[in-house]
């Protein structure tokens, strides 16, 4: 039975979803985390140096793992980054040149692209093919039963792709511009057709700082475009975000989603599917008529 430890807890059920009762998965990060601050303890770093694979974002993301990957990799573990198996944006949303590598080792220059990929559900229905591959080169015995756990979970993803589709369509062309905590949405953006307008924290992860003109300057922004929420995040205080709203006067709404982790039980946002699909509804629920 394969042991597979994966970085974030959409990744996490990712995981447990391709191997069911047929391996083990650990999960590093606990629900409500920061990926992009998360550390490691002690006992997960040696978890990470003994599995037989280990499933990672990538992109820059895990920024306080960096090391302990780095450290599985040169004991031999082998290592799954997400991001090599997709098209990649830069955090202004451009498609980075070259595309997706798929075999887990593209290269990116950290900082210069967007890592949030598992906000677009047909992206990571690439990336769930080739997690099953990959515990099928890993597991050659049962490579099949991999190979046929990744279809049918990919097979889902893209329904839920469709019916996050059917969800939104209740947002008017006219509503589709978002203001967000970070710079999070940018494929959630691109595959359904919004234009983000606005970031409370510069740049795609939230350990940066924005500045007081920074924050003007959004005022201004949702002033400009007669924007009437914001949309914070559950791993996030969304203290900057109220701050905002409260600049700009008038009723300005902050709804705070579901993007670097799943929800706590009884959430509604437990697993990866219900995850999309209940930001989906928040999204439409505040945007729509």
């Amino acid at each position: 039975m394969p042991s597979v430890v994966a970085t974030t807890t959409v990744l996490g059920d990712i995981a447990e979803n391709i191997l069911g009762d047929k391996g083990t998965v650990e999960t590093l990060m606990p629900i409500g985390a920061d990926p992009h601050g998360f550390q490691a303890s002690a006992r997960q770093g040696a978890s990470l140096r003994e599995a037989d694979l280990v499933v990672a974002n990538g992109l820059g993301l895990e920024e306080g793992l960096q090391d302990v990957i780095e450290a599985a990799v040169a004991d031999g573990v082998r290592v799954l980054e997400a991001g090599s198996y997709v098209e990649v944006l830069t955090v202004s949303g451009e498609a980075v040149p070259g595309g997706p590598g798929g075999d887990g080792t593209q290269v990116h220059q950290v900082g210069s692209v967007d890592p949030h990929i598992w906000l677009d559900p047909s992206r990571m229905a690439d990336v769930v093919a080739g997690i099953g591959e990959t515990l099928a080169e890993i597991d050659p015995a049962c490579a099949e039963n991999w190979r046929d756990a990744a279809v049918a979970y990919r097979d889902e993803l893209l329904r839920v792709d469709a019916e996050v589709e059917e969800i939104l369509s209740a947002v008017p062309e006219t509503r589709r511009v978002l203001v967000t905590n970070h710079a999070a949405l940018g494929y959630f953006a691109d595959r359904y057709g919004f234009e983000i307008v606005g970031v409370v924290i510069p740049g795609g992860s939230t350990l940066a700082e924005p500045s007081a003109a920074d924050l003007v300057a959004l005022v201004r922004v949702l002033e400009r475009e007669g924007i009437r929420v914001i949309f914070a995040e559950t791993t996030r205080p969304a203290n900057l975000a109220a701050a905002v709203a409260a600049e700009v006067g008038g009723e300005v709404s902050v709804v705070s989603l579901y993007t670097g982790s799943l929800g706590e039980p009884g959430s509604g946002a437990e697993t990866y599917v219900e995850m999309m699909l209940t930001d989906a509804t928040l999204i439409a629920g505040a945007l729509g008529d």
